[in-house]
């Protein structure tokens, strides 16, 4: 084991997604992480000890009398560049929002002084019982990351919110995480949850204008942009929501994800959740126009004469509406996909917008839009200019939540 190693503590909580946890374990070991296992003893009941310290390489105990000349009830917390626990269980979220400590993970949550990530998972009514949401509310409060769980099917027949999210997608949360608390070599730690308490919506993907039943105008905006703004918003303790426009992405991972096909469609649903919202990011690449004339059966092709002409309607302007209707404090983001003189349009449309950032891309073949990296420069509306080196899509937006939440009252 090497000092550079980032120190996980995976604690796993009594739960039957506990299965998923696995998973999360290999992608962190097989990422360089040296990840040490504490379950609760009743979460020995759905995995096994030895299947925890196959896959991690270390011995695990749920209790504090194993090797206690090492005082692990201590040293695991003390050493730990990251806490991460899924399943979170009701109870488990209970016991640690009201400081008990009558194991070793428990123990080990109390005497870490690094950051804490909570993966919950239980039925929704369990999930949406005031006790739950208090003990939540609590955790937040004290800084921790309580990762908000996803909706679908649950143990038996039930569906809803409840579900532990995948593990792919958790993994991706404890890498934030540990990317702002332990960067490279040199660079200071960030603070890692100074979204905390924050709602903030962010918009993906590309609306789509239909022509027909079959056709429509669209883009080419993947969504890649929007979901790396909304699993970094996750990882510094937001609650996100995530308006997603025709995306063939997952879900991030604590993140509420509202699906919309058309520029109509984004409007009002990002107007709804705006309403409530500290800050907005405006990421999607939304239709400027839409056909005049909907057609409800499919356009044929005539042998003998061409297409008729497609006349075409203004979308309404979702940004400028959002900067009308803004409330008092709340930051307002726009992105701006230019092909030439990108700093000239970008200030033009900043000033014509009246937000508070615009994200100004230079977009053309094989560059941002589908693309795992961006290059970006981010206008404000001071004036001032924040340049973004080509990088992966998530650096870029933590430039943008910094910068977001530097302007937050």
């Amino acid at each position: 084991m090497t000092e550079n190693r980032p120190q996980v503590i995976l604690g796993v909580g009594a739960g039957i997604a506990a299965y998923k946890v696995c998973e999360l374990l290999r992608r962190l070991t097989e990422s360089g992480h040296d990840v040490r296992v504490v379950p609760t003893s009743d979460a020995l009941r759905f995995v096994g000890e030895p299947t925890w310290a196959a896959l991690s390489g270390h011995p695990v105990a749920a209790d504090v009398w194993s090797d206690v000349d090492q005082v692990p009830h201590v040293r695991l917390g003390q050493d730990a560049d990251l806490v991460f626990v899924a399943p979170a269980t009701a109870d488990l979220l209970a016991r640690a929002a009201h400081g008990l400590a009558d194991d070793l993970l428990t123990n080990t949550l109390l005497t870490a002084r690094c950051p804490v990530v909570f993966a919950p998972a239980m039925h929704t009514e369990m999930w949406e019982h005031p006790a739950t949401r208090a003990n939540v509310a609590t955790l937040r409060a004290r800084g921790a990351l309580v990762v908000e769980p996803a909706s679908g099917r649950l143990t038996g027949t039930d569906t809803g919110p409840g579900r532990l999210p995948e593990a792919a997608d958790l993994f991706e949360v404890a890498r934030g995480v540990l990317a702002r608390s332990r960067p490279g070599e040199g660079a200071p730690a960030l603070p890692t949850a100074d979204l905390a308490g924050r709602h903030v919506v962010v918009s993906s993907g590309g609306t789509r204008e239909a022509i027909d039943p079959v056709r429509f105008i669209g883009n080419r905006s993947s969504g890649l942009q929007g979901h790396a703004l909304a699993r970094t918003a996750v990882a510094r303790g937001a609650r996100v929501t995530l308006v997603a426009a025709n995306v063939a992405l997952p879900d991030p991972a604590g993140a509420e994800v509202v699906r919309v096909v058309s520029a109509d469609d984004m409007r009002e649903a990002v107007r709804k959740a705006a309403s409530s919202a500290d800050a907005v990011v405006m990421a999607a690449a939304v239709a400027d126009f839409r056909p005049a004339d909907y057609r409800d059966q499919k356009i044929k092709k005539s042998e003998s004469d061409g297409p008729e002409p497609i006349r075409l309607v203004k979308n309404a302007d979702i940004l400028a509406g959002l900067v009308a209707e803004r409330t008092a404090g709340q930051v307002i983001v726009g992105f701006a996909a230019e092909t030439d003189d990108v700093i000239a349009h970008g200030r033009a449309k900043l000033a014509r917008k009246g937000c508070d950032l615009l994200v100004v891309n230079q977009v053309g073949e094989n560059l941002t839009l589908g693309a795992a990296d961006n290059a970006a420069v981010v206008l404000t509306a001071d004036g001032a200019e924040v340049d973004v080196p080509r990088g992966p899509k998530e650096a870029l937006a933590d430039v943008v939540w910094d910068l977001v939440a530097a302007r937050l009252l």
